[in-house]
């Protein structure tokens, strides 16, 4: 297939693009605008492997963009939307970039595929997050259940799957979502959780815990997460949503302390910290469905942890890259205060 990868420069798109040229014999071109969480880097083996290259273009560019959508859609087969602003944090502070690219950018693309009428259908992958159905205190989300999302990042993946639905109902689109848990592997910027933590403790620097650390996320290894949507891309029903559910149900506190005794640094790091507006405390998805299709993920959490650790130790040049320029204004605005205010976890 000739498939058009937006976001294809950032943490699970880039997953999906390297995995997805070595497994298949597809044509991936990737639209990304490279904002701060997008990385060219990411990508520099498909366009260094020879084997890889030939099949691999890189556009630099806004989903936003429509005369720019409409003409690379129009070469497409299949478009998977990996596009978006993926921090809860940042959607606090700012919410407008998360509605341009989780909405705006979601219609656009939707209208490109709408308006190729060559007599050739193309397949519309979504992808989205169990962030949607918001707290869960117990049981499992089933992709049946009302949207509930608490957050504007959260709000806008919501907004964006509605559309798409609608597009399915309204004009037969062949569209599909997909709904990841908490995802974590090489690659991810630190300003999530799992990297950030690592990095900082590496450097020996706090590790800022949000509250009494007792969240509770399902954790999925990124190439699970990649694999699952290549799978859904090829098997999934139209018109349907599949949760990608993980294997590491725990909460923040212990994915803490294994990374801390992964990098062999004290607990005496971390610090408990003013809480995020709104934090929901529990996420858990139902993966039955996807199950049924044929898919399960591989990874446990220690192996992928573990993995991603020395991923991180043997890739400093990447990070403290990733950590620097406006990331200093950013974790300043984030996290002095809440340091000021730190009490021992």
């Amino acid at each position: 297939m000739r498939l058009l990868v937006t976001g294809g420069a950032g943490f699970i798109g880039s997953s999906f693009v390297r995995r997805r040229l070595a497994a298949t014999d597809d044509e991936i071109v990737v639209l990304d605008k490279l904002t701060y969480a997008g990385n060219r880097q990411n990508l520099a083996e498909c366009e260094v492997q020879p084997q890889l290259a030939n099949r691999f273009r890189f556009v630099l560019g806004d989903i936003c963009d429509a005369p720019l959508v409409q003409d690379l859609v129009a070469d497409a087969d299949a478009v998977i939307n990996f596009a978006a602003e993926s921090h809860v944090d940042r959607s606090i502070m700012d919410a407008e970039a998360f509605l341009r690219t989780g909405v705006i950018g979601v219609h656009t693309l939707l209208e490109a595929v709408r308006r190729a009428t060559d007599g050739r259908g193309r397949r519309f992958v979504q992808v989205s997050t169990d962030e949607v159905y918001g707290d869960k205190p117990d049981g499992y989300s089933h992709e049946g259940d009302a949207l509930r999302p608490r957050s504007p990042y959260a709000s806008a993946k919501a907004a964006g799957e509605l559309l798409v639905h609608s597009y399915h109902v309204t004009h037969g689109i062949d569209a599909l979502i997909t709904r990841g848990s908490n995802t974590y592997g090489p690659y991810q910027h630190p300003e999530k959780v799992i990297p950030l933590f690592i990095t900082n403790a590496l450097d020996d620097q706090p590790l800022p815990l949000y509250g009494d650390g007792r969240q509770e996320r399902d954790w999925l290894f990124v190439d699970d997460h990649a694999d699952a949507i290549g799978f859904i891309l090829d098997r999934g029903a139209i018109g349907q949503t599949y949760n990608i559910r993980g294997t590491g149900q725990l909460p923040n506190r212990e994915v803490t302390a294994r990374i801390l005794s992964l990098v062999d640094r004290p607990w005496s790091l971390v610090r408990r910290v003013p809480d995020r507006p709104g934090h929901d405390v529990r996420y858990a998805m139902d993966g039955t469905r996807l199950e049924q299709l044929g898919w399960r993920p591989s990874v446990g959490f220690d192996d992928g942890l573990a993995r991603t650790v020395a991923w991180f130790r043997d890739n400093t040049d990447w990070w403290r890259k990733a950590k620097s320029g406006d990331w200093l204004d950013y974790y300043e605005s984030q996290y002095a205060w809440r340091l000021a205010n730190s009490a021992d976890a």
